[in-house]
Order: structure tokens, then C-alpha cells, then sequence
């Protein structure tokens, strides 16, 4: 049964996530009237504050991380507060969790902001305290697993006191709006989908590009890597849009029907068609920045940036290669989806000098949010000496095509769509058991193979084998 909630449970109110994300994505809805009036939010971790000392300490993240123009209701916002000191681990303090929480009169949403291996006892705590009970949803917040095997014993915890249609598991690029629009895309505009097949698509890359070394992550991401942390999520999100048959509606069930039919038939990859790299010492804008090793202050065997070639076996994509890029100390910051169309068949103009070149979609999602489409064009002149041909782009800005509209974050989709209940734009269990399946081949393989990964300086575009893995094909990496 769908309800809008009329609580909000936020666990990790304190991490860096809700400071810089969450709290700055609910302020900006209430700014904007699209909170339920009656919504209140119980914010909770381990941090021993009260509730006024909760409200001072988000009133210091929104300042400092949301644009001021987006802050005129922030008292309002921060009246709708409370907050409630909890060790996850233990049941002691879950029922005054649920006590503060007061049950609400349509029902609560509970969003779990911490690491993977609270999830568990947090299930167990919530159940304890009657807060699984009547009409109360969840959201996840990934990574949700190291592995199959450990993302089925957190699904099967969840699933043990919240049905499927209650379990909303985040993906933050599907909030993306730019995401979004490669939906509308192929499926609003007949000038793309009858030639979104084999036939006239030639390849596709897609890219998730990260200046920033470790950070704040560094006992996480030294025992995940890019592979993990990046493609078995984000990526092949991003993959199963591109790819996905037309759904019969948007709403939930359609579209993840679709998503997972494409994850299910990505074909095995081998070691070969997969490089991977680890930065060292270079400079990113001009500055110098340590190695991975430095940074983490020991060895490592753990990928910082990965490049792979993919294929989807269906009628649709046959033979269509699909490759995936990411890493981190990249020459700069970019997610960007690009699709190459197959050159024409016959140029007329090449008895007149001319050549012509395949059309090309760029989809930009960051940190410009921007489509793109690359058409030949005739330059002007007099062609005394044969006509000459240009690629000339269609750019389409999305904050220049829709002004006067904020430019939004992820989180404040996913959030009003937790507490409205729509999960469409969630990941379905059946997904993320797919993408797994797919990753734990691959690591099996590297494994197998005695993989380490390659060395690249600190502002390249990782090691020169992901040059090779491309061009053996006759492909270049997009690096515009």
C-alpha cells in the first residue's frame, strides 16, 4: 500500500553524507513547499547531542554547504528536527527512537546512512523497538555488500522485516537530472529509438572521471577499489539505461523489469578485455599530489582506476562494444555517456574531396550537465576546390534550455520520492544480485590471473594499456 510518510528516521545524521547531502537536499524541498507539512525529522547516531544541539549542528552544514538563495526557510526547516543518541548495535535506545519517532499518523521513513555491516543489527533494533511494523518503508544507502554472497546476507536481513515494495536501495546517479533525460531521450523523441540498435550504433563509452584521491576514505576504499566502489553500481546503472528495451509505462515495475533483463545478459568478461591502474606521484591543475601508496601510508594491491570492455548479448546489441572507464587522479572531474554512430554507408562527397565522419552523442551528466550531438555540416565557400565538411555540434546546456529552474541534487529526488513511495528510481534486489554476479566474475578472474594493477601518474588518463584496450578496435577514448 503506498503512503506519503509523515516521519523521517534518519540514520548517520551526523556523517559527512547528511551534512553535505541530505539535510541540504530536505532543507531545499521544504524551501520549496514539497515536504508534507506534517513531516518531521528524527535524526540519529551516536553523537550524545540533544535536540536543539542537533539543530545547531545542521544549521552549520546548511550554511556551509548550500547556496544561500535556497535557505529562506531555513528556521522553519530546522523547527521540523529532533534528534535521538543511538548505538546501533545494541537495542538499548531503540525504543526511545521510536518513542521520538511518536508513529506518525500515515507512517514512517527510515533512511540508513552507515556502513554495511550496521545494517544488520540496525534491522534487528528497528524490529525490536515495533519501528518495522504497519506502513513504514526503508531506504539503503550503498555500498550494500563486498560481494554477492554479502549483499544477499544484507538483502535477506532487510527482507526479513521489510517486503520488496517497502526496500528502496539508493543509487544517487539515478537523481541525477541529466540521468534521467537519457529516458526522455530515447523514449520522448522518435528521432532516436528506431536507430538505438546495433545497426547503426558503432560503439559506446562511458566515463566516470574523479580528480580526488583517497580523502576521508581511505579504510573504505583500500578494501573495495574501483571496480566496487564505481562500475558495479554507478556504471552499470548507467549501462542498463543505455541499453534497456522500451518499458510499456514509467513506473517501477516496467522500467527495473528492463534494467535487469540487460544486466542479465551482459556477457562474461575476460581478463583481457580489462585493464587495471593505481596512481602514483603526479600533478592534478597544476599542484602535486602523492601516489596511492603515499596516501594510504603502505602497499597496495587495490585498483584505483579500471577500464574494461563489455558486451550485451540481445538481438539489440549485438556485437556493439561497450566500454567502461574510471578512476581517480584523472586529468579532470567527468561522467559523460558517449554513444558513436556508424559512419554512413556511401559518401557522395568523397569524389570531391570531402569525407565525412560518424555522427556522435555526448551525454554530460558531470559536472556540466549538457547533451550533445555531432552532425556534418558543409563549410561555406565557393568549393572551387572541392567541398569541405565539418563536424559542427548541437549543444544542448541543460541550465541554459531550462532557466530559472534550480539546478538540483540527486538527494532531493530520492528523498521525496522515499517519503512519497515511488521506486522508480530505486534499485530492485534482482539488480543489484545481477551486477554482483557480474563483478565477482570478473575479480575471480583477476584473481586467477594474478592481476595487479599498473602504475599511472597523478593527472593521466590512467595507464597506456586502456589506450590499447580501445584502439586494438579502432576506437579512441573521448577525452575532449
Amino acid at each position: 500500500m503506498n503512503f506519503t510518510a509523515d516521519r523521517l528516521i534518519l540514520f548517520g545524521a551526523t556523517g559527512d553524507l547528511a551534512q553535505r547531502m541530505l539535510l541540504p537536499s530536505l532543507c531545499a524541498l521544504d524551501n520549496d513547499g514539497l515536504l508534507p507539512q506534517d513531516l518531521r525529522i528524527v535524526g540519529t547516531a551516536r553523537s550524545e547531542l540533544d535536540d536543539n544541539g542537533y539543530r545547531q549542528f545542521a544549521r552549520k552544514a546548511l550554511e556551509t554547504y548550500m547556496p544561500t538563495d535556497r535557505r529562506g526557510k531555513m528556521a522553519e526547516f530546522l523547527n521540523r528536527l529532533t534528534y535521538q543518541p543511538l548505538d546501533a548495535t545494541t537495542l538499548e535506545g531503540y525504543r526511545e527512537l521510536a518513542a521520538k519517532a511518536d508513529g506518525g499518523k500515515t507512517g514512517t521513513a527510515i533512511f540508513l546512512s552507515t556502513a554495511p555491516s550496521l545494517f544488520e543489527p540496525t534491522i534487528t533494533g528497528l524490529r525490536h523497538a515495533g519501528l518495522t511494523e504497519g506502513n513504514a518503508r526503508i531506504g539503503l544507502e550503498k555500498p550494500l555488500g563486498t560481494n554477492l554472497a554479502t549483499s544477499c546476507e544484507i538483502n535477506d536481513a532487510v527482507a526479513s522485516a521489510f517486503p520488496e515494495s517497502r526496500i528502496f536501495r539508493i543509487d544517487h546517479y539515478l537523481g541525477k537530472e541529466t540521468v534521467q533525460n537519457l529516458l526522455a531521450l530515447r523514449f520522448a523523441n522518435i528521432l532516436f529509438e528506431p536507430i538505438w540498435n546495433a545497426n547503426y550504433i558503432e560503439h559506446v563509452q562511458i566515463t566516470v572521471a574523479e580528480t580526488v584521491g583517497l580523502e576521508s576514505r581511505v579504510g573504505y576504499y583500500d578494501g573495495s577499489g574501483a571496480l566496487r566502489d564505481m562500475v558495479q553500481n554507478h556504471m552499470l546503472q548507467l549501462l542498463a539505461l543505455v541499453c534497456m528495451e522500451p518499458p510499456t509505462s514509467f513506473d517501477a515495475t516496467a522500467v527495473r523489469d528492463e534494467k535487469v533483463k540487460v544486466l542479465r545478459a551482459l556477457r562474461k568478461t575476460e581478463v583481457t578485455e580489462t585493464v587495471t591502474g593505481q596512481y602514483r606521484a603526479g600533478a592534478i591543475d597544476g599542484k602535486a599530489v602523492p601516489g596511492y601508496d603515499e596516501e594510504l601510508g603502505k602497499d597496495s594491491d587495490t585498483e584505483t582506476f579500471v577500464a574494461l570492455r563489455a558486451h550485451v548479448d540481445n538481438w539489440r546489441w549485438k556485437s556493439v562494444p561497450f566500454y567502461l572507464r574510471t578512476g581517480k587522479r584523472l586529468p579532470k572531474r567527468i561522467t559523460e555517456i558517449v554513444v558513436q554512430f556508424r559512419d554512413v554507408p556511401y559518401s557522395i562527397f568523397a569524389n570531391r574531396g570531402a569525407h565525412t565522419k560518424p555522427n556522435r552523442l555526448v551525454i554530460g551528466i558531470q559536472p556540466r550537465e549538457n547533451i550533445q550531438l555531432s552532425l556534418m555540416a558543409k563549410m561555406p565557400g565557393l568549393d572551387r576546390e572541392g567541398i569541405r565538411l565539418r563536424r559542427v555540434p548541437l549543444d544542448i546546456a541543460m541550465p541554459d534550455a531550462f532557466t530559472g529552474t534550480h539546478r538540483r541534487i540527486a538527494y532531493e529526488r530520492l528523498l521525496l520520492d522515499l517519503i512519497e513511495g515511488d521506486q522508480t528510481l530505486f534499485v530492485r534486489r534482482d539488480e543489484v544480485e545481477a551486477q554482483w554476479e557480474w563483478i565477482d566474475a570478473i575479480r575471480a578472474g583477476w584473481a586467477e590471473a594474478s592481476r595487479a594493477p599498473r602504475t599511472y601518474t597523478a593527472g593521466s588518463w590512467g595507464p597506456t594499456a586502456a589506450i590499447a584496450l580501445a584502439e586494438r578496435d579502432g576506437v579512441s577514448w573521448h577525452d575532449d
